[in-house]
């Protein structure tokens, strides 16, 4: 049976360095890192998300600030809030929580984003320096999570076959990047596969270290991996249950049981790469926080 890589007790650890280096980094200079969350609209799930993260941050002993706009908000308001979290030197880090409401441009808001303070990784300035390698750029929180996980568990993706199931802007072509990239967690042989790859299983199978990040309920199955393989399963999918109380539980792009017979590592879901997010998300935030006050001089 695998050994389950636990995203939930490695994020721990990971915090508490975290929240160390951040008391250091304020008794030195007198700044906490300030990340800025953004929400607009009342969507339940980004709700949640939006307060989990500043919950973090406060934990982390961050400064902590959460910006609510109604769904009505127009995108010029939007953008105004953006522009004011830019040029305030108390924030460090901007969130703006996506999706959108339909009538606002997203690609806008974050093009408006300081590259600096995009601790999100989607500025078309980061994710550029992220194609070409560059080692100091501010990675996308899950990908560089995914990455993480796989260095603290013991799997260097160095000289590895890695397969990335999964094309999206925000898990898939950055990983597989990432695990490109010359340095540590990289160095890896990367094949990106998708929904419209032929013969997808004679592609995983191939994988000794396997992402799944398509976001359909359990495609992967037993026969579609080699005996060995360690697997990161970023999918979270809901998927009918009457036997639950709410009527459905939460499945990843793995069919964990079958896979995890023959895997050597596995990411549960929920309580793998999730928790790995938000946590990354943290050391983004200090790490814009030492930059900025390293070039403006804040110190103090």
């Amino acid at each position: 049976m695998a050994r389950i890589i636990n995203g939930t007790e490695l994020s721990e650890v990971i915090r508490a360095e975290i929240a160390a280096e951040a008391a250091a980094f304020h008794a030195e200079t007198g700044v906490r890192p300030g990340l800025a969350t953004v929400l607009v609209g009342d969507d339940p799930a980004s709700q949640v998300y939006v307060r989990m993260k500043g919950k973090a941050a406060k934990e982390a002993g961050f400064y902590s600030r959460e910006i609510v706009l109604p769904k009505t908000a127009q995108e010029e308001e939007l953008l105004g809030v953006v522009a004011g979290l830019n040029a305030d030197p108390d924030i460090h880090g901007i969130l703006v929580q996506l999706p959108l409401p339909a009538h606002i441009d997203s690609a806008k808001v974050i093009r408006l984003i300081d590259p600096a303070k995009d601790v999100d990784g989607f500025h078309p300035n980061n994710v550029g320096r992220l194609a070409i390698g560059d080692p100091d750029v501010l990675a996308p929180c899950t990908p560089a999570g995914i990455v993480e996980m796989l260095l603290r568990s013991g799997y260097d993706p160095a000289g590895r076959r890695v397969v990335v199931v999964g094309r999206s802007a925000i898990v898939g072509r950055p990983v597989a990047l990432l695990l490109l990239r010359s340095g540590k967690g990289g160095n890896a042989t990367v094949t990106v596969a998708h929904s419209r790859t032929r013969d997808l299983g004679a592609v995983t199978r191939e994988a000794e270290i396997l992402i799944a990040a398509v976001g359909s309920p359990e495609l992967i199955k037993r026969d579609m991996v080699t005996p060995g393989v360690v697997v990161i399963d970023v999918g979270v999918n809901r998927v009918e249950d009457p036997s639950r109380p709410r009527g459905y539980r939460l499945v990843g792009d793995v069919a964990f049981d079958e896979v995890a017979e023959v895997a050597e590592a596995i990411t549960p879901v929920p309580g793998g790469v999730g928790p790995m997010t938000i946590t990354m998300l943290l050391r983004n935030t200090l790490e814009a926080a030492r930059r900025i006050v390293a070039t403006s001089g804040m110190a103090g």
